[in-house]
C-alpha cells in the first residue's frame, strides 16, 4: 500500500484513516466545561466557585487545547498560570503527561523548572501552583475530553486560593503574556 505525501514531504503513517495533522496556536481553543466538565463538586467548590474562583473571574489561567482527536483518544493543551497561581486539588479521568516549558511549578515540596514535567495516571489525586515568575505547562492526555474530579478542598483550601488569587489580581491584569500565549490570544 503506498502512503500518500503533502507538502511536509511526511506520509500518513501506519493507521488506516489516521494522518498527519498539524496544529497552529492561534487556531487553539478554551477548554470549556464540555472538553472538561467538573465532577464530584462538594458544597464547598460550588461556594468557592461562585466568587473570586470562578472559572469567570480567573484572570490568573489562560488554557487552551492545541490538538483534540477522539478518535485516537488524545489531546494537547497549553496552560499559561501567571505568578503564585494556585490549582485546586483535583484529578482528571484520563492519564496526564506534563512538559514544562518555562517558569516554576511548585508540586508538593518539588520544584519543577523548564525541561522537567510530571505524570498523573487517571484518578490520581494532585495539586500544584505557579512559581514567583508563572509558569507555561503543555499537558498530553490520553483523552480528546476528560473531567476534572475535585477532590478534598476544604473551605480552608479554597479560602487560600481566593485570598491569593485577591491578592495577585492586579499584578495578574498587568503580566504581559508569553510569546505562546500571546499568539493563542490572536
Amino acid at each position: 500500500m503506498s502512503k500518500s505525501s503533502d507538502r511536509t514531504g511526511l506520509d500518513d503513517g501506519d493507521r488506516p484513516g489516521q494522518q498527519m495533522r498539524i496544529f497552529r496556536a492561534n487556531d487553539a481553543v478554551a477548554l470549556g466545561m464540555e472538553m472538561m466538565p467538573l465532577d464530584n463538586v462538594s458544597e464547598a467548590d460550588a461556594q468557592a466557585m461562585s466568587g473570586p474562583t470562578s472559572p469567570e473571574e480567573q484572570i490568573g489561567a489562560f488554557v487552551k487545547v492545541l490538538y483534540a482527536d477522539e478518535a485516537v483518544g488524545i489531546s494537547v493543551a497549553y496552560s499559561w498560570f501567571k505568578p503564585n497561581f494556585i490549582l485546586p486539588r483535583h484529578s482528571h479521568n484520563a492519564d496526564c503527561a506534563y512538559y514544562v516549558i518555562s517558569g516554576e511549578a511548585h508540586l508538593g515540596t518539588e520544584i519543577l523548572r523548564a525541561g522537567d514535567g510530571f505524570f498523573i495516571p487517571a484518578g490520581g489525586n494532585y495539586q500544584y501552583a505557579a512559581g514567583p515568575e508563572g509558569v507555561e505547562v503543555l499537558e498530553f492526555r490520553t483523552a480528546a475530553q476528560f473531567n476534572m474530579r475535585l477532590s478534598g478542598n476544604s473551605e480552608a483550601a479554597w479560602r487560600r486560593i481566593a485570598e491569593n488569587a485577591a491578592a495577585n489580581h492586579q499584578r495578574w491584569r498587568s503580566e504581559p503574556p508569553p510569546l505562546a500565549a500571546a499568539r493563542m490570544m490572536g
